[in-house]
């Protein structure tokens, strides 16, 4: 099973409560809890948690076909950037 580390404000955006009150149910669920080199606290998921985590990316709407074909646009752009000036003349004649 992965391992997911979330901190107390990433964990009520999940359980729908308070950074507060995720702080409490991790406590009271006993989770595995690390400060991070940032600062922040990290508590890790439980089974039951993760799977709700899994449910909420899957269910999340986005537009992947959106985000890949801007991806390569991108790509495109910076690769055209790289390519030496003469090379770009030599190429187009």
């Amino acid at each position: 099973m992965p391992q997911i580390w979330m901190t107390y404000n990433e964990l009520a955006t999940l359980s729908g409560c308070t950074p507060a009150e995720a702080r409490m149910r991790a406590i009271h669920l006993s989770l595995d809890r690390r400060k991070s080199r940032d600062g922040a606290t990290r508590v890790k998921l439980d089974l039951a948690l993760t799977a709700r985590f899994f449910a909420s990316v899957r269910e999340a709407d986005f537009d992947l076909d959106g985000a890949i074909e801007a991806l390569q646009s991108t790509h495109r752009q910076m690769a055209e950037l790289l390519v030496p000036t003469g090379f770009r003349e030599r190429g187009a004649a």
